[in-house]
Parts: C-alpha cells; sequence; structure tokens
C-alpha cells in the first residue's frame, strides 16, 4: 500500500513561515524525484517545486526566494520550507512522485497526498 501524507499546513499571517512534510510509505522516495504542488480555490493544481533523487532542486518563479524544498531520505520525507508567506500563497497543497513505471513527475499514474491546507491571511 502507497501512501503520501502531508502535514504542516495552517493559518498563518502574511510574512510568516511553515515547513511542511510529506512522509511516503510502501515506495522509496529517494530514488524519484518528488515534487510539492498547489491549488487554490478555483485554480488549477500547479506545481510549487521540485526535487530530484540527487537533490537537484527547481522552483516556480513565484516561490523563488521565499521556499525551499529538501529530503531526508532515511526518513522517507519531503519538505517545504515556506517562508515569506503571502495571502496568495493560501491553497491546498499536495505531494507527489511519480509511479512505478514512470519517472514523470505529475505525470501518469503518478502518487499524491490527500493534501494540506495552507492559508495565510491577517
Amino acid at each position: 500500500q502507497v501512501q503520501l501524507v502531508e502535514s504542516g499546513g495552517g493559518l498563518v499571517q502574511p510574512g510568516g513561515s511553515l515547513r511542511l512534510s510529506c512522509v511516503a510509505s510502501g515506495i522509496i522516495f529517494s530514488i524519484k524525484s518528488a515534487g510539492w504542488y498547489r491549488q487554490a480555490s478555483g485554480k488549477e493544481r500547479e506545481l510549487v517545486a521540485s526535487i530530484t533523487s540527487s537533490g537537484s532542486t527547481n522552483y516556480a518563479d513565484f516561490v523563488k526566494g521565499r521556499f525551499t524544498i529538501s529530503r531526508d531520505n532515511a526518513k522517507n520525507t519531503v519538505y517545504l520550507q515556506m517562508n515569506n508567506l503571502k495571502p496568495e500563497d493560501t491553497a491546498v497543497y499536495y505531494c507527489s512522485r511519480p509511479g512505478a513505471a514512470s519517472n514523470v513527475l505529475g505525470g501518469r499514474n503518478s502518487y499524491w497526498g490527500q493534501g494540506t491546507q495552507v492559508t495565510v491571511s491577517s
């Protein structure tokens, strides 16, 4: 049974910080890329940040300089450190990993968590 579980979301004021965690079970997280996505109300899901099996990272322009993706392979966990949060960051945040037969993040048969809500409001 493959499961990804996100945690760490919550309500924060603009400029605040959160660290999201995604713990995987049933798969080895480290051997493939992983990504954080978000979906705001009324919008499509979008890629926020990704990290490869070798640790290379990429970020959407709207979070560069504010968010950091990392992984702890021993804990089978991927993190998203979110700093200087803005109201427009409000969304449900999901982690994802390519499926067993794929190396394409977000592609067919990708594994997804259920999401964690991040709300940035004063």
